[in-house]
């Protein structure tokens, strides 16, 4: 038997990103979202859903565009920090001892420090309700070497992305692999060889 929640915002994973973004006199900003997800394969694009209110949202607007570093799990404590404080009032790169980078694919920072980053031109806007989803094409997606697998592709193990649990407000990271996608459910198909 099943526990119903009613309708809610809870679902696993819910990625930690941490969007970038220049505000008016051209400071770097980051927020910490988990309102995200990848939405289209061509073009490459990806959502994030903000509130009004948020600093973030009119840095967005205003210049149409967005960076999403994946901070790893040695980088909590600042993805955490990100999300609890307003770019309105804090450098939030000088706070966390961090490194604001300048896309140069995008008009929006990055985060230097974290393993992995998109940058995102946006390409559609949703009003939903409380929140605004911004559909960003992935114009480039950088990955630091170190986070690389023997063959050069990008490791989920190695990045160790955070994800959060909504509903009682913690972080985790991802687990260890257990299986080759489009492989393990092969003996499942009707009309296997």
């Amino acid at each position: 038997m099943k526990t119903s929640f009613g309708p809610n915002t809870l679902i696993f994973p819910t990625p930690v990103w941490c969007v970038g973004s220049y505000d008016t006199d051209g400071r770097p900003n980051v927020m910490t979202i988990a309102w995200g997800g990848i939405c289209c394969s061509k073009p490459p694009a990806v959502t994030i859903s903000l509130r009004k209110s948020r600093y973030t949202y009119e840095n967005i607007v205003r210049t149409g565009a967005y960076t999403l570093s994946v901070p790893g799990e040695h980088h909590a404590a600042a993805a955490d920090f990100f999300g609890m404080a307003s770019g309105r009032k804090t450098d939030k790169f000088k706070a966390a001892g961090l490194t604001a980078v300048k896309s140069d694919v995008v008009n929006a920072p990055y985060v230097a420090e974290f393993p992995m980053v998109l940058e995102c031109r946006v390409i559609h806007t949703f009003d939903i309700g409380a929140h605004t989803q911004f559909v960003g094409e992935i114009l480039d997606v950088k990955v630091d070497a170190s986070a690389l697998n023997a063959d050069g592709k990008p490791d989920i193990e190695k990045i160790r992305p955070l994800v959060f649990s909504p509903e009682v407000s913690l972080y985790h990271t991802v687990g260890r692999q257990i299986g080759k996608a489009f492989g393990i459910g092969k003996p499942l198909m009707p009309d296997r060889d």
